[in-house]
Protein backbone atom coordinates (compact mmCIF):
# COMPACT_ATOMS: atom_id res chain seq x y z
CA UNK A 1 0.00 0.00 0.00
CA UNK A 2 1.18 3.53 -0.72
CA UNK A 3 1.65 6.16 2.00
CA UNK A 4 -1.27 8.13 0.61
CA UNK A 5 -3.58 5.13 0.66
CA UNK A 6 -2.71 4.34 4.28
CA UNK A 7 -3.31 7.98 5.15
CA UNK A 8 -6.70 8.05 3.50
CA UNK A 9 -7.87 4.86 5.21
CA UNK A 10 -6.92 6.35 8.56
CA UNK A 11 -8.70 9.59 7.81
CA UNK A 12 -11.82 7.81 6.59
CA UNK A 13 -12.24 6.40 10.08
CA UNK A 14 -10.83 9.19 12.25
CA UNK A 15 -12.91 11.90 10.63
CA UNK A 16 -14.50 10.24 7.61
CA UNK A 17 -12.54 12.82 5.60
CA UNK A 18 -9.96 10.95 3.49
CA UNK A 19 -7.94 14.04 2.67
CA UNK A 20 -4.32 15.06 2.55
CA UNK A 21 -5.42 18.69 2.13
CA UNK A 22 -8.86 20.27 2.45
CA UNK A 23 -9.97 23.92 2.35
CA UNK A 24 -13.68 24.39 2.95
CA UNK A 25 -16.36 27.02 3.54
CA UNK A 26 -19.83 26.29 4.97
CA UNK A 27 -22.70 28.71 5.42
CA UNK A 28 -26.05 28.24 7.15
CA UNK A 29 -28.18 31.28 6.17
CA UNK A 30 -30.04 33.34 8.74
CA UNK A 31 -32.72 31.27 10.41
CA UNK A 32 -35.86 32.06 12.35
CA UNK A 33 -33.74 32.85 15.41
CA UNK A 34 -31.87 35.56 13.46
CA UNK A 35 -28.50 33.74 13.42
CA UNK A 36 -26.31 33.15 10.36
CA UNK A 37 -23.39 30.71 10.65
CA UNK A 38 -20.13 30.75 8.65
CA UNK A 39 -17.52 28.01 9.06
CA UNK A 40 -13.98 28.00 7.68
CA UNK A 41 -12.07 24.72 7.71
CA UNK A 42 -8.49 23.73 6.88
CA UNK A 43 -7.02 20.20 7.01
CA UNK A 44 -3.52 18.89 6.32
CA UNK A 45 -2.13 15.39 7.01
CA UNK A 46 1.34 13.95 6.44
CA UNK A 47 2.38 10.24 6.55
CA UNK A 48 5.84 9.02 7.58
CA UNK A 49 6.94 5.52 6.59
CA UNK A 50 8.62 3.65 9.46
CA UNK A 51 8.90 0.19 7.87
CA UNK A 52 7.39 -1.52 4.83
CA UNK A 53 3.99 -1.91 6.52
CA UNK A 54 4.12 0.58 9.41
CA UNK A 55 3.39 4.29 9.24
CA UNK A 56 3.21 7.24 11.60
CA UNK A 57 0.65 9.91 10.65
CA UNK A 58 0.58 13.46 11.93
CA UNK A 59 -2.20 15.84 11.00
CA UNK A 60 -3.75 19.20 11.79
CA UNK A 61 -7.30 20.51 11.43
CA UNK A 62 -8.64 23.98 12.17
CA UNK A 63 -12.30 25.04 12.26
CA UNK A 64 -13.45 28.62 12.79
CA UNK A 65 -17.11 29.45 13.37
CA UNK A 66 -18.39 33.00 12.92
CA UNK A 67 -21.96 33.95 13.84
CA UNK A 68 -23.87 36.96 12.60
CA UNK A 69 -26.58 37.56 15.21
CA UNK A 70 -29.37 39.86 14.05
CA UNK A 71 -31.63 39.54 17.05
CA UNK A 72 -31.78 40.43 20.72
CA UNK A 73 -30.74 37.66 23.09
CA UNK A 74 -31.33 37.78 26.87
CA UNK A 75 -27.59 37.77 27.60
CA UNK A 76 -24.34 39.32 26.35
CA UNK A 77 -23.44 37.21 23.34
CA UNK A 78 -20.27 38.92 22.10
CA UNK A 79 -18.08 36.15 23.52
CA UNK A 80 -19.69 33.45 21.33
CA UNK A 81 -19.68 35.28 17.98
CA UNK A 82 -16.39 33.57 17.05
CA UNK A 83 -15.41 30.01 18.06
CA UNK A 84 -12.29 27.96 17.29
CA UNK A 85 -11.51 24.23 17.21
CA UNK A 86 -7.92 23.02 16.73
CA UNK A 87 -7.12 19.30 16.37
CA UNK A 88 -3.75 17.54 16.26
CA UNK A 89 -4.03 13.98 14.92
CA UNK A 90 -1.37 11.40 15.82
CA UNK A 91 -1.77 7.92 14.36
CA UNK A 92 0.09 4.63 14.01
CA UNK A 93 -0.84 2.18 11.22
CA UNK A 94 0.28 -1.43 10.93
CA UNK A 95 -0.31 -4.66 8.99
CA UNK A 96 -2.09 -7.31 11.07
CA UNK A 97 -2.10 -10.13 8.49
CA UNK A 98 -2.59 -10.63 4.75
CA UNK A 99 -6.23 -9.47 4.91
CA UNK A 100 -6.48 -7.02 7.81
CA UNK A 101 -4.68 -3.85 8.85
CA UNK A 102 -5.10 -1.82 11.99
CA UNK A 103 -4.49 1.63 13.46
CA UNK A 104 -4.68 3.70 16.61
CA UNK A 105 -5.32 7.44 16.62
CA UNK A 106 -5.03 10.02 19.41
CA UNK A 107 -6.49 13.49 18.80
CA UNK A 108 -5.72 16.24 21.32
CA UNK A 109 -8.20 19.10 20.80
CA UNK A 110 -8.47 22.72 21.87
CA UNK A 111 -12.01 24.13 21.49
CA UNK A 112 -12.64 27.64 22.77
CA UNK A 113 -13.63 31.24 22.08
CA UNK A 114 -10.08 32.18 23.21
CA UNK A 115 -11.12 35.28 25.13
CA UNK A 116 -8.19 34.87 27.54
CA UNK A 117 -5.58 32.69 25.87
CA UNK A 118 -5.95 28.96 26.59
CA UNK A 119 -7.57 27.51 29.74
CA UNK A 120 -7.75 23.95 31.10
CA UNK A 121 -11.41 23.59 30.09
CA UNK A 122 -10.49 24.27 26.46
CA UNK A 123 -8.70 20.91 26.18
CA UNK A 124 -10.28 17.63 25.06
CA UNK A 125 -8.74 14.27 24.19
CA UNK A 126 -10.28 11.98 21.56
CA UNK A 127 -9.08 8.63 20.26
CA UNK A 128 -9.97 5.57 18.20
CA UNK A 129 -8.78 2.05 17.41
CA UNK A 130 -9.90 0.36 14.21
CA UNK A 131 -9.23 -2.40 11.69
CA UNK A 132 -10.00 -2.63 7.99
CA UNK A 133 -10.06 -5.04 5.09
CA UNK A 134 -10.72 -4.51 1.39
CA UNK A 135 -10.91 -6.16 -1.99
CA UNK A 136 -10.19 -3.99 -5.02
CA UNK A 137 -9.56 -6.35 -7.94
CA UNK A 138 -13.06 -7.80 -8.13
CA UNK A 139 -16.25 -6.92 -10.02
CA UNK A 140 -17.73 -5.12 -7.00
CA UNK A 141 -14.81 -3.81 -4.92
CA UNK A 142 -15.42 -2.92 -1.28
CA UNK A 143 -13.78 -1.63 1.90
CA UNK A 144 -14.91 -2.48 5.45
CA UNK A 145 -13.69 -0.67 8.59
CA UNK A 146 -14.58 -1.71 12.15
CA UNK A 147 -13.48 -0.11 15.40
CA UNK A 148 -14.17 1.89 18.53
CA UNK A 149 -13.98 5.66 18.93
CA UNK A 150 -13.97 7.80 22.07
CA UNK A 151 -14.95 11.46 21.83
CA UNK A 152 -14.88 13.47 25.06
CA UNK A 153 -17.28 16.06 23.62
CA UNK A 154 -20.15 13.54 23.66
CA UNK A 155 -20.11 13.40 27.45
CA UNK A 156 -20.29 9.57 27.33
CA UNK A 157 -17.62 7.82 29.46
CA UNK A 158 -17.16 4.90 27.06
CA UNK A 159 -16.10 4.35 23.41
CA UNK A 160 -18.68 4.09 20.66
CA UNK A 161 -18.72 1.56 17.79
CA UNK A 162 -17.29 2.75 14.50
CA UNK A 163 -18.37 1.17 11.19
CA UNK A 164 -17.67 2.25 7.62
CA UNK A 165 -18.57 0.20 4.55
CA UNK A 166 -17.95 1.33 0.96
CA UNK A 167 -18.86 -0.62 -2.19
CA UNK A 168 -18.68 0.11 -5.94
CA UNK A 169 -21.69 -1.96 -7.00
CA UNK A 170 -21.79 -0.73 -10.64
CA UNK A 171 -19.18 0.91 -12.91
CA UNK A 172 -21.02 4.23 -12.42
CA UNK A 173 -22.43 3.79 -8.91
CA UNK A 174 -21.05 3.47 -5.37
CA UNK A 175 -22.31 3.89 -1.83
CA UNK A 176 -20.95 4.36 1.68
CA UNK A 177 -22.70 3.28 4.87
CA UNK A 178 -21.38 4.60 8.15
CA UNK A 179 -21.43 7.23 10.86
CA UNK A 180 -21.17 10.21 10.67
CA UNK A 181 -21.74 9.93 6.90
CA UNK A 182 -23.61 7.82 4.35
CA UNK A 183 -23.82 8.57 0.63
CA UNK A 184 -24.80 7.34 -2.82
CA UNK A 185 -22.65 8.50 -5.75
CA UNK A 186 -23.11 8.52 -9.50
CA UNK A 187 -19.77 8.65 -11.36
CA UNK A 188 -19.80 10.16 -14.88
CA UNK A 189 -16.56 9.13 -16.55
CA UNK A 190 -13.54 10.34 -14.55
CA UNK A 191 -14.24 14.02 -13.84
CA UNK A 192 -17.87 14.40 -12.72
CA UNK A 193 -19.52 12.89 -9.63
CA UNK A 194 -23.06 13.56 -8.38
CA UNK A 195 -24.13 12.41 -4.94
CA UNK A 196 -26.83 12.35 -2.32
CA UNK A 197 -25.53 12.36 1.23
CA UNK A 198 -26.76 12.14 4.83
CA UNK A 199 -24.32 13.20 7.55
CA UNK A 200 -23.93 14.50 11.09
CA UNK A 201 -22.34 17.86 11.80
CA UNK A 202 -21.69 19.83 14.95
CA UNK A 203 -19.29 21.06 17.60
CA UNK A 204 -18.74 21.42 21.35
CA UNK A 205 -16.77 24.48 22.47
CA UNK A 206 -15.79 25.85 25.87
CA UNK A 207 -16.86 29.42 26.69
CA UNK A 208 -14.24 31.45 28.51
CA UNK A 209 -15.72 34.27 30.63
CA UNK A 210 -18.92 32.32 31.33
CA UNK A 211 -22.22 33.78 30.12
CA UNK A 212 -24.73 34.88 32.75
CA UNK A 213 -28.20 33.98 31.52
CA UNK A 214 -31.44 35.77 32.45
CA UNK A 215 -32.28 33.25 35.21
CA UNK A 216 -28.73 33.58 36.61
CA UNK A 217 -27.73 30.22 35.14
CA UNK A 218 -24.07 30.07 34.06
CA UNK A 219 -23.45 29.26 30.40
CA UNK A 220 -20.12 27.36 30.26
CA UNK A 221 -20.11 25.91 26.74
CA UNK A 222 -21.88 26.07 23.39
CA UNK A 223 -22.76 23.10 21.18
CA UNK A 224 -24.46 22.17 17.94
CA UNK A 225 -25.81 18.83 16.73
CA UNK A 226 -27.28 18.59 13.23
CA UNK A 227 -28.44 15.89 10.82
CA UNK A 228 -28.00 17.14 7.25
CA UNK A 229 -29.42 15.74 3.99
CA UNK A 230 -27.83 17.16 0.83
CA UNK A 231 -27.12 16.72 -2.85
CA UNK A 232 -23.72 17.54 -4.28
CA UNK A 233 -21.41 17.76 -7.26
CA UNK A 234 -17.68 17.11 -7.48
CA UNK A 235 -15.38 18.09 -10.35
CA UNK A 236 -12.11 16.14 -10.48
CA UNK A 237 -9.08 17.80 -12.03
CA UNK A 238 -7.23 14.52 -11.42
CA UNK A 239 -8.07 11.35 -9.48
CA UNK A 240 -6.83 13.05 -6.30
CA UNK A 241 -7.56 16.79 -6.76
CA UNK A 242 -11.10 18.16 -6.93
CA UNK A 243 -13.56 20.95 -6.22
CA UNK A 244 -16.93 20.14 -4.65
CA UNK A 245 -20.17 21.71 -3.50
CA UNK A 246 -23.12 20.56 -1.37
CA UNK A 247 -26.58 22.04 -0.93
CA UNK A 248 -28.97 20.63 1.62
CA UNK A 249 -31.18 21.06 4.66
CA UNK A 250 -30.76 20.28 8.35
CA UNK A 251 -33.42 17.68 9.09
CA UNK A 252 -32.74 17.97 12.81
CA UNK A 253 -30.77 20.66 14.59
CA UNK A 254 -30.08 21.73 18.16
CA UNK A 255 -27.82 24.63 19.08
CA UNK A 256 -27.44 25.08 22.83
CA UNK A 257 -25.77 27.07 25.55
CA UNK A 258 -24.86 24.47 28.21
CA UNK A 259 -24.17 24.85 31.91
CA UNK A 260 -21.21 23.43 33.83
CA UNK A 261 -22.83 19.97 33.88
CA UNK A 262 -23.35 20.07 30.09
CA UNK A 263 -27.11 20.33 30.58
CA UNK A 264 -29.30 22.61 28.45
CA UNK A 265 -29.21 26.19 29.72
CA UNK A 266 -30.52 28.10 26.66
CA UNK A 267 -31.67 27.07 23.18
CA UNK A 268 -30.02 29.06 20.40
CA UNK A 269 -31.61 27.19 17.51
CA UNK A 270 -33.78 24.11 17.11
CA UNK A 271 -35.23 24.72 13.63
CA UNK A 272 -34.13 23.17 10.35
CA UNK A 273 -32.42 25.40 7.81
CA UNK A 274 -30.62 25.43 4.46
CA UNK A 275 -27.01 24.24 4.47
CA UNK A 276 -24.41 25.14 1.80
CA UNK A 277 -20.81 23.91 1.57
CA UNK A 278 -18.02 24.27 -0.99
CA UNK A 279 -14.34 23.46 -1.01
CA UNK A 280 -11.14 22.11 -2.50
CA UNK A 281 -9.42 18.87 -1.55
CA UNK A 282 -6.61 16.49 -2.36
CA UNK A 283 -7.83 12.98 -1.65
CA UNK A 284 -7.41 9.48 -2.99
CA UNK A 285 -11.16 8.61 -2.74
Amino acid sequence: MSNLFFLCLWLTVAGQTPDVVRLEYTVVPENGFGIRTNRYRAVINVPFKLTENNYFITGFEYNRYEFEIDTELPFEYGTIERLHIVDMNLGYLFKLNSKWRGAGVITPRVASNFEQGIENNDFRLNGSVFFWTEKKDIERPYRLILGLSFNSATGLPYPLPLINYNRRFHPNWSYTLGVPRADLKYHIKDKHVFQTVLFLDGYFVNIQNDIILSDNTIGASVSLSALVAAIGYQFKFTKAISLYTLAGYTLAQEGLIRDGNRDRAFTLNDEGNFYLRTGFKISIF
